[in-house]
């Protein structure tokens, strides 16, 4: 799947990774693909709500170890 956009979310709390990908998503067309990197185990259901009250399509999220630590992948699909 190509990645239009990349945010890195990682270290941040609840709402700044939402703020975060909703400020790229503005500058983005539809359809294309933003990836968000985030730790904050919140952001698997913040993105979840996200998409459903925002209409964008949540197309993927991944959860990995990296670095001893969880990370949450969230790719979302421009409306």
């Amino acid at each position: 799947m190509d990645v239009h956009k990349e945010v890195d979310a990682r270290g941040l709390t609840c709402p700044l990774p939402i703020l975060r990908a909703k400020k790229a998503l503005s500058d983005m067309h539809s359809g294309e693909v933003l990836k968000v990197l985030a730790t904050d185990p919140g952001s698997v259901r913040d993105f979840q709500a996200f998409a459903r009250q925002t209409g964008n399509e949540l197309v993927e999220q991944q959860s990995l170890q990296a670095n001893g630590q969880d990370e949450f992948v969230h790719l979302l699909r421009r409306r």
